[in-house]
C-alpha cells in the first residue's frame, strides 16, 4: 500500500497466482444456504513494477462513459435568434404587401368616385344644356308679344 524505500530493493522472486473462492451471500431468511459456484471466477493478474514491488489484484474492464451528444456546430441560441429573424422579416414582408394593398385600395376607390362624378356631372351638364324637343308648356315668343296690363298676349 505504501512504497517501500527506493534503496531496499527486492529480488525479482517467482509470483504465485492465487484463485479466490467466492463467498456465497448471506440469505436474511433461515432458508438453506446453498452454494453457487459463479459461471467464471475473473482471473487475479501479478504486474511486476520496476521498482521490483509486485503488484496483484483483479483486472477490471474501463467503464465506458455514455457517448456525449454530438455537439452542435452552432449554438442553440444563434439558431433562436436567427429564425426570430427570418420570422421577423417574414411578418415585415408581409405587412409591406399589406399597406401596398390597402393604398392600392384606397386609389382605386378614389378613381371609382372621379369617375362617378365625372360621369354624373356629365348627365347633369348633357339635361341643363341639351336641346331636346317639345317640352309639353307654353311657349312663349317675346318679340311677337303684346304686353297689355301686365300680361303677355299674342
Amino acid at each position: 500500500m505504501y512504497p517501500e524505500h527506493p534503496t531496499s530493493r527486492r529480488l525479482a522472486t517467482a509470483v504465485e497466482v492465487h484463485q479466490p473462492v467466492p463467498l456465497a451471500p448471506a440469505a436474511v431468511a433461515p432458508a438453506p444456504l446453498i452454494p453457487v459456484q459463479p459461471g467464471s471466477v475473473p482471473a487475479v493478474a501479478s504486474v511486476v513494477l520496476p521498482d521490483g514491488r509486485v503488484v496483484t489484484g483483479y483486472a477490471i474492464n474501463p467503464v465506458q462513459p455514455e457517448p456525449v451528444a454530438a455537439k452542435p456546430a452552432v449554438s442553440r441560441t444563434a439558431v433562436n435568434i436567427a429564425l426570430g429573424g427570418i420570422g421577423f422579416a417574414a411578418v415585415c414582408g408581409g405587412l409591406l404587401v399589406l399597406t401596398t394593398f390597402i393604398a392600392a385600395l384606397t386609389a382605386l376607390i378614389t378613381q371609382l368616385i372621379t369617375l362617378a362624378a365625372v360621369i354624373f356631372g356629365g348627365w347633369i351638364a348633357v339635361q341643363i344644356f341639351g336641346t331636346s324637343g317639345p317640352k309639353g308648356g307654353t311657349t312663349v315668343n317675346i318679340r311677337r308679344a303684346v304686353i297689355k296690363r301686365n300680361h303677355f298676349h299674342q
